[in-house]
């Protein structure tokens, strides 16, 4: 089983082809707003590299935010329009779930806040304890300033390992509060983790039509902005306002 990966909810973007015996090929830019224009060209060279044909692919997961509003829409859109023509079926799992299963392996007893950087002065967070398997979500999806995320941190009395662009952003406010910061080279999600995880969700047949794909928005204005005027795209349609919502389990 291969599965076609896509994330696009930071600066950086990043494709991978994967399955249940690892990753074939993956390609990532970090250069930011080029997403559009690296991504038709990053799936061609996997599919290449990894030497898979698109008719052995089991479907597409995509990261489904929160994150940079032009680039989780450049990254959903594409997803559909790729699935659909194929008449694949879709995965979409939240960004912040991503990057804080990159970081499953702690084992010092820390809490793990995955940070993203939402631009305007203000960052996306989650709270996460390490499991002998991945990670567990123990916080909702938060949007506020560095010094109320800092707040939390300070708060959490067994330390945290903060992690992602936002974190790195930010870093001496998150020291000052006891934060520990992770290393910029893991600051954002990537999509090798996203085809990992969701590589047993099209196993148990827990897929969605592309259709029905939704991004993750923690702000109101992101979900509003050109959403009503961005045209119904190949294999999806267009909405007036996409909800909130939890990526599953």
């Amino acid at each position: 089983m291969y599965v076609l990966g896509i994330d696009t909810s930071t600066a950086q973007t990043s494709v991978c082809i994967g399955g249940d015996r690892g990753v074939l090929a993956s390609a990532v830019l970090g250069r930011a707003q080029a997403h559009g224009e690296f991504l038709s060209p990053a799936i061609r060279f996997c599919l290449e590299q990894g030497r898979v044909e698109v008719d052995r692919l089991a479907g597409v997961a995509v990261s489904l935010g929160p994150g940079l509003y032009t680039g989780m829409r450049v990254g959903i859109a594409a997803a559909q329009a790729f699935a659909h023509a194929r008449h694949l079926p879709v995965v979409g799992l939240g960004s912040l779930d991503l990057l804080a299963y990159e970081f499953r392996y702690v084992r010092d007893n820390r809490m793990i806040a995955a940070v993203i950087d939402a631009r305007r002065g203000q960052v996306f967070w989650a709270f996460y304890r390490p499991t002998h398997d991945g990670v567990q979500r123990v916080s909702e999806l938060q949007v506020g300033t560095p010094d109320r995320l800092a707040g939390e941190v300070e708060a959490t009395p067994e330390g945290t390992l903060c992690v992602g662009d936002g974190a790195v952003a930010h870093a001496a406010r998150l020291a000052s509060a006891r934060g520990r910061v992770a290393t910029a080279w893991k600051g954002s999600p990537r999509a090798e983790a996203l085809v990992e995880l969701a590589t047993p969700r099209f196993e148990r047949e827990e897929t969605q039509r592309p259709e029905d794909l939704r991004a993750i928005y923690l702000r109101g204005a992101d979900a509003k902005i050109s959403w009503r005027k961005r045209g119904a795209l190949a294999g999806g349609r267009p909405a007036d306002a996409p909800p909130v919502g939890s990526p599953e389990g």
